[in-house]
């Protein structure tokens, strides 16, 4: 990586932009504003903390991706959780529990972490860690779920604790959500947005962007569907080939340049929503940000991993501090290498050189 590229920097300041744009976002919600601004001392805090250990030679990323069942009542077509057996039918066994994700979102308040992406499988079935995670008002829980399980207990659990954000995923249209996650899933979607909306509660959308409906997701059409509706983020998730019969719908160049200047045009048209692309323009971050430089991803079971799209863990967060874990020899290894750094196609590059990845574990032995 270029020695004058500051990554701690670039990474603050996109904290701070989305902090600032959600801030914007709520101004016409008091209780959600309120929590905002609250959140935003909070976010540089953290900043602050990674800042110092930064300069003390150890770096911290913002972002943790914790996937938190292996559990899930859909089966969406090119799912990647399901292509590598991270989600299943089975009943889950030796996952970790509550009070392990807890003591894990204690230590990431104490090391800055100020992102906590809670995923699956299906989250909202674990509601006791999700019950966990509000009592940590430092950090901002954004839970992405395919919607079925939200409740009158959830919407309750939601306006007490204004630090879990349910982003609810949405493919486009009916018809489109509807093919890949199934009938009559759209509907449930809207219905829960209306509630959001009803309750003065703020939510998200995932949206899985694909060659298929990149035009329709980024339309005026849709994105307007989704404001009036009361939605405040919305996070456009570029589609990585599990499969070989999968790879047409991963995005070309061509489209995820289209895709990048649309997110760029909506951000400074349409301030009422933020705006986020994963995993975006690694080339403008120095690299991907996986392996612990803007994030890195705990499995259900507790392996500690570079990214969801790449499931290889040489160390298990039961046994070890989350500081340690980011410094164990699989993700010291890419962040010191060039596989991070190296071009490619587009979309996620540790998926698209697993080969080098595995490589690397067995020249290591890892």
């Amino acid at each position: 990586m270029n020695g004058s590229f500051d990554l701690q920097s670039y990474m603050t300041k996109g904290v701070e932009r989305v902090v600032a744009e959600a801030v914007k976002a709520t101004l016409k919600n008091p209780r959600e504003s309120a929590f905002m601004v609250k959140f935003a001392a909070a976010s540089r805090s953290a900043s602050k903390k990674r800042r110092t250990a930064e300069d003390s030679g150890e770096h911290i990323p913002p972002f943790l991706i914790a996937s938190i069942t292996s559990k899930c009542n859909l089966h969406c077509a090119g799912c990647y959780s399901r292509c590598s057996n991270a989600t299943n039918d089975a009943e889950p066994v030796k996952q970790l529990s509550a009070e392990d994700w807890l003591r894990i979102f204690d230590e990431a308040d104490v090391l800055g972490i100020s992102f906590i992406l809670l995923a699956g499988g299906e989250p909202m079935l674990r509601r006791d860690i999700i019950e966990a995670a509000g009592r940590k008002q430092n950090i901002l829980f954004p839970i992405f779920t395919n919607g079925t399980y939200i409740d009158d207990r959830y919407f309750s659990l939601f306006d007490s604790c204004r630090n879990l954000v349910p982003i609810m995923s949405i493919e486009g249209n009916r018809d489109t959500t509807d093919t890949r996650r199934g009938a009559g899933i759209y509907d449930k979607l809207t219905a829960n947005m209306d509630e959001f909306k009803r309750r003065g509660l703020i939510f998200g959308a995932s949206v899985t962007v694909t060659t298929k409906n990149y035009r329709e997701v980024t339309s005026q059409e849709f994105l307007d569907n989704l404001s009036e509706r009361g939605c405040k983020a919305v996070i456009f998730v570029e589609y990585v080939p599990v499969s070989e019969g999968s790879k047409d719908l991963a995005p070309t160049d061509s489209e995820r340049e289209y895709i990048t200047e649309e997110i760029q045009r909506l951000r400074e048209k349409r301030p009422e929503m933020v705006y986020i692309s994963f995993p975006g323009d690694e080339k403008s971050s120095g690299g991907c940000v996986a392996a612990g430089r803007g994030f890195f991803h705990i499995n259900s079971h507790g392996g500690a991993e570079p990214c969801p799209f790449s499931p290889y863990s040489d160390v298990n967060i039961r046994d070890t501090s989350l500081r340690d874990a980011l410094h164990s020899p699989l993700f010291t290894a890419l962040r010191s290498g060039e596989i991070l750094l190296d071009d490619h196609e587009g979309g996620c590059v540790l998926y698209e050189k697993r080969e080098l990845v595995e490589a690397l574990m067995a020249k290591n032995s890892i």
